[in-house]
Parts: structure tokens; C-alpha cells; sequence
């Protein structure tokens, strides 16, 4: 009697662990907030959304995160897509980890492709638009949707450019540069010297190639990409000609070099104004140097309205070794409580 009561509370003890796993692994986040320390950002919200299936934003944003909140003192939430067992998966599309974190951003950082949210997840996005929050868009966000149904259609890459063109200033034409053949450096736009978004960025580098891209009349130009004839900030500008996708007329691949970087203030369907800063380049190795982070980081106290430091401290936070972008290159079994610190 004495040894079945023992096996029984064994059992009863096993039962309690196995439902405490449970009920934990089910109220796991599928995002990650980073609490400030202090600093200029003084608390204010960023929400960062990783969401592209080849540049490895799932590995790039969090990393920024991290500066932004114990370098500089924002609160960070990012965002992933993440599959049904609550593993980060840039292929599904149709995922938006936490949208309700939308609802109370001050600026947003977003490096997507083709995302095809839900109306609960695509409502949160337009009204942090709407309410004329500062939009910090990265690389793929170009061509940011596809596959919305209903109101959210005028956002699809193929619906006259989509969010890409309508509202960042540019869509996805063609890679300019040699894709992994051809990295590029940023070339500041003559006049943009002083704009604060350059404060402190020293030189500007990414293994990723240049986009062709022809933003709006409305737009300022910060930095244009030289390509490069390899892939090491060393090598030298590349000198051939090509055809344009656009127009399919011909020039040098650097006269003139394509913009990477640039500004504009959009007044959005609400009547507000969103300062928005696009730049062509941030796929995670881009972020590997230090005047391409502080670029980032800079557009965010820009947007905001907040002083640009002098040099923004954009030190990583722990080890980053990001992966090299392709498509299926992400790592497997990765849940975003991975990336707390």
C-alpha cells in the first residue's frame, strides 16, 4: 500500500510537470521586448519587424534592438514570423508575431517582403501609419506585400508599386549591382553633408548589391551606392555598362550610381505626417558595419524628432555573426526568446 502511494504522488508529481511544460511552452512569446536602459531615446516605443525570407531580418533587427535600448534608452519590441509551434519562419508570410504592439509605437523599423498579414495585423500596421508615426524601411521593404485581399490591396507590390512606391518612394525594379558578386559603398549625396541622419556614420558598406531604384521628386537623396567589383569595402568601383530594367536605355553602372538612401515627409489618409527614411541596404551582414548601423540608428532619432548624437554608440550587444542572406538560409528551430538578452 505504502509503495503505491509513493508511485501514485511519483505519477501525480510527473503529471504536474508535464502540464507546467505545457502550459509554459504555450505562453512562450513569439516576440521580444528589450526594457531601456537609460539614454536619449528616453523610453520612447520602437517596434522593429522582421519579416523577409532572404536577408535574415530575423537576425539583423533583433541585434539592433538591443542597441537601441541598452545604448541608447528607446524600449524595443521586435516582431517575427514565426510558424505554428512558435519557431521563427520568414517563409510564413502570413504571420505577424504581436501586432498589438503596433498600437503603441513611436516609430517602426521594418525589414519585410511580401508579407501577407491578416486585417487584424494589416488594421494595427495602418493605424500606427495613420497616427503619423516615423517609418524606418530597410532593403526588401521595397516590395513589402503581396497577396492582400480587400482594403489592404492598394498595399501589393504589383497594385501601381504598392506601400513600396506609394509611400516609401520606390518599389522593386531590379539588382543593379551583381548579386553576391558586387557589394557596394555608400557616396553621400552632394548637399546631403550635414543632414543629421549622416552625423557620426563614417563609411558606409554592404555586401548586399545595389537596387536600381528612382525615388519620387519629393524625396531627399542622402547616399547613392558605388558599386564595387567584389565583395571587401577595398575593392574598386566596377566599370561596365548596363541596360536599365527600367526604361531598357543604357548607361555606366556608376554614372550615375543608383540612390541607396533617402528621405521624405508624406502627409497618409489620416492628414498626418510621417517622416519616413528608406535605404536599399540591411540585410544582416550589412549591419556588420559600423557607419551602416549608425545610419540606421541616426534615422530613428531623426524620425522622432530627437537629437542625432554625435557618434550614436552602436557597439554590438553580446556576439552578432549573422548569416550570409539567401533564400532557405535561415536557422531552424529558433524561437524568439532566443534572442532575449
Amino acid at each position: 500500500m505504502k509503495l503505491t502511494s509513493q508511485l501514485s504522488r511519483r505519477a501525480f508529481g510527473a503529471l504536474l510537470t508535464t502540464s507546467f511544460i505545457a502550459t509554459a511552452s504555450a505562453a512562450e512569446q513569439t516576440w521580444v521586448t528589450y526594457e531601456p536602459k537609460a539614454g536619449p531615446g528616453n523610453g520612447k516605443h520602437i517596434v522593429l519587424i522582421a519579416g523577409d525570407e532572404e536577408y535574415r531580418s530575423e537576425e539583423g533587427l533583433p541585434m539592433l534592438g538591443k542597441i537601441l535600448s541598452q545604448r541608447l534608452g528607446f524600449k524595443c519590441t521586435v516582431l517575427f514570423s514565426v510558424d505554428a509551434e512558435g519557431f521563427i519562419n520568414p517563409d510564413a508570410g502570413g504571420s505577424l508575431s504581436n501586432p498589438a504592439a503596433l498600437d503603441s509605437a513611436d516609430a517602426i523599423v521594418f525589414l519585410l517582403r511580401f508579407r501577407h498579414w491578416d486585417d487584424d495585423a494589416n488594421k494595427r500596421f495602418e493605424a500606427a501609419v495613420n497616427r503619423g508615426v516615423p517609418l524606418i524601411a530597410l532593403r526588401t521593404s521595397t516590395h513589402a506585400f503581396n497577396g492582400l485581399k480587400g482594403p489592404y490591396e492598394k498595399w501589393n507590390f504589383g497594385n501601381k508599386g504598392g506601400f513600396g512606391k506609394q509611400v516609401l518612394g520606390e518599389t522593386w525594379i531590379s539588382h543593379w549591382g551583381r548579386h553576391k558578386v558586387e557589394a557596394m559603398l555608400g557616396v553621400i549625396e552632394p548637399g546631403a553633408e550635414q543632414h543629421p541622419i549622416l552625423k557620426g556614420t563614417g563609411q558606409i558598406f554592404a555586401d548586399s548589391d545595389t537596387y536600381e531604384a528612382y525615388p519620387p521628386a519629393d524625396a531627399k537623396i542622402l547616399l547613392r551606392g558605388q558599386v564595387l567589383k567584389g565583395m571587401k569595402p577595398t575593392d574598386p568601383p566596377a566599370d561596365y555598362v548596363k541596360k536599365r530594367a527600367s526604361d531598357k536605355q543604357e548607361q555606366g553602372v556608376n554614372s550615375p550610381m543608383m540612390p541607396v538612401a533617402w528621405t521624405r515627409e508624406v502627409r497618409n489618409e489620416a492628414g498626418k505626417v510621417n517622416k519616413i527614411f528608406t535605404t536599399t541596404m540591411g540585410a544582416a551582414t550589412d549591419l556588420q558595419s559600423e557607419g551602416t548601423r549608425r545610419l540606421v540608428v541616426n534615422s530613428v532619432f531623426w524620425g522622432l524628432g530627437i537629437g542625432v548624437p554625435a557618434k550614436a554608440n552602436v557597439d554590438y550587444i553580446g556576439d552578432y555573426q549573422p548569416s550570409m542572406y539567401s533564400f532557405k538560409g535561415y536557422k531552424k528551430g529558433v524561437k524568439p526568446s532566443d534572442h532575449k538578452l
